[in-house]
């Protein structure tokens, strides 16, 4: 019996509807996982331990609302922060009001999210917080606001992975290369020769999966990565050893 059927906790996931998101949510389900996908539409799939929360998580205050009247019905002990959009701009057009839109939704309401869990955790003296940043981290035209809330990630996992690892909670990043999903396709359209010429400046030849993302993740939420923690994986391809232009 695994660590998280003793304790009968729940799987957060956070834009669990589509793209990365459902793919996440696929695997840990497959895994025998309850999951609850918190994000503005409900998921694409269906499940019997799948249930939705609708939440803008945008919008602090229902964030924080809605995370804590979640933890007081459910203890939350693997929480995945992967909701994100974009907003691309050149430097000359970036708006700082994206800015503080991104920052509420990659930064703020993770903050959010792990402070209605840690009670759970720090309780079970077990819990796993993984953050999806991306490979655009690292720099990417259009990517200002982007680039910018995704690196804060990185720190402040790596500030939890500190604060948390003496309770049995472990914090890590998983940073996505250029992956199929809508977010993706709205930027570089599917069967374009766009599309084509960026598979074949990836190192492995071809553009990511959910499903390669969801595998990671799932490594970092189980017991076997007990001694890993303020780490980021990027499952990329190749591209970030590199530069690629999309």
């Amino acid at each position: 019996m695994t660590r998280m059927a003793a304790h009968d906790g729940v799987a957060v996931v956070t834009g669990g509807s589509a793209g990365i998101g459902a793919g996440i949510c696929a695997r840990l389900l497959e895994e025998g996982k309850r999951v609850v996908s918190v994000a503005r539409r409900a998921p694409e799939i269906t499940h019997a331990n799948l249930s939705f929360l609708k939440v803008d998580l945008a919008n602090r205050k229902e964030t924080q609302d809605a995370f804590a009247n979640l933890a007081g019905r459910e203890k939350i002990l693997l929480a995945v922060h992967n909701a994100g959009v974009i907003r691309p701009a050149l430097i000359e057009d970036a708006s700082v009001d994206d800015l503080d839109y991104l920052t509420e939704l990659h930064l703020a309401s993770m903050i959010s999210l792990v402070q209605a869990a840690l009670p759970a955790m720090k309780a079970e003296k077990f819990g796993r917080i993984v953050g999806v940043s991306s490979r655009g981290a690292l720099g990417l035209q259009t990517r200002t606001n982007y680039a910018a809330t995704k690196a804060g990630m990185f720190g402040m996992l790596r500030t939890w992975a500190l604060e948390l690892g003496g309770y049995g909670i472990t914090s890590n990043c998983v940073a996505p290369g250029p992956v199929e999903s809508e977010m993706f396709h709205e930027i570089v359209p599917d069967g374009s020769e766009r599309k084509s010429k960026l598979a074949g400046s990836i190192p492995v030849g071809r553009i990511g999966a959910p499903e390669d993302v969801a595998a990671a993740i799932s490594y970092f939420l189980s017991e076997d990565a007990g001694f890993v923690t303020g780490q980021t994986l990027y499952v990329c391809g190749g591209t970030s050893i590199g530069s690629v232009v999309i």
